[in-house]
């Protein structure tokens, strides 16, 4: 029987970096002889009531046997999960992974180094007095500069770099109402990290990223293919088994010495920088390690 699958990504993003990717594993999966189709969230409407569940389509057809999930619509996931499809990623680990304070809980869990961190408390939107012990103790841990996390966000876009008391209090303001870690900023891994892909067991592409006009390496610069130690391959693959996901981009910072931290672990990775920066397709390893769960 031929296997059928949906790849779905985000109807309402702009432009076509989304679309492009969900194009890349499609291809993937036909030139293995699958039958697969690119699907948007807002395509699918699912639908709840007292004795049923299920998927209502825009453009009916048969649901898939997979799903290749390159979303972070995670209610929509958990409906295809609750019809037996197979999700890959499942929902829970695209939860853990979109959310950076559930990851670092999970890694620290298991004993997975990561920055120190110290997770804010929650504040409500509203008018609300700062506590100002709260922010001594932060600086005391970490000291200036510290570095400033929510705990949604993508390319880097919600991450700050903290100098001072003035700096700190207006950022806390600013993100008032939303979820945040503080942590030590890791300087000697200013504008550089690695990026490693993992597909099951194993880790199948790597990408070393710099530049020198920002702390983050997600600011352009250059990339590299990069080809990991033994001891890199594991700590990557160590926390991509830790959220539960089948595959996942980590990005690991360079600490004292060179031994290194986990920065984030991304569920839904953006593969395209890195086949350019390594002419690996990782879709390519996704589709297969997707037949391979088929066929035993």
């Amino acid at each position: 029987m031929q296997l059928h699958g949906w790849i779905i990504y985000n109807g309402h993003l702009p432009g076509d970096r989304f679309l492009n990717q969900a194009k890349t594993y499609e291809k993937a999966a036909l030139d293995r002889g699958l039958s697969a189709n690119i699907v948007k969230n807002n395509a699918l409407v699912s639908f709840l009531g007292t004795h049923t569940t299920h998927v209502l389509q825009v453009d009916e057809g048969k649901l898939p046997d997979f799903v290749i999930f390159l979303d972070k619509d995670i209610y929509l996931a958990k409906q295809l999960e609750s019809l037996g499809i197979k999700v890959f990623n499942r929902a829970s680990a695209i939860n853990i992974s979109d959310d950076k304070i559930s990851t670092y809980q999970v890694l620290a869990q298991h004993n997975i180094p990561i920055p120190k961190t110290i997770i804010a408390p929650k504040i409500f939107p509203v008018e609300t007095v700062l506590d100002p012990m709260f922010m001594d103790r932060v600086v005391q841990t970490f000291g200036f500069p510290l570095i400033m996390k929510e705990a949604f966000g993508s390319f880097g876009e919600q991450v700050y770099l903290i100098h001072n008391t003035q700096q700190l209090l207006d950022q806390m303001h600013a993100l008032k109402g939303r979820p945040y870690v503080f942590q030590e900023y890791i300087d000697t891994s200013f504008g550089r990290d690695l990026r490693l892909q993992v597909v099951g067991d194993r880790v199948v592409a790597a990408m070393y990223r710099q530049t020198e006009e920002d702390f983050r390496s997600t600011a352009g610069g250059v990339r590299l293919a990069y080809e990991p130690t033994a001891e890199e391959a594991a700590l990557a693959i160590a926390a991509t088994k830790a959220i539960g996901a089948d595959f996942a981009g980590v990005d690991l910072l360079f600490g004292e010495n060179d031994e290194h931290i986990i920065c984030e672990v991304n569920s839904n990775a953006h593969i395209l920088k890195l086949l350019s920066c390594t002419n690996i397709n990782v879709a390519e390893e996704v589709v297969d390690y997707i037949i391979n769960i088929f066929e035993h």
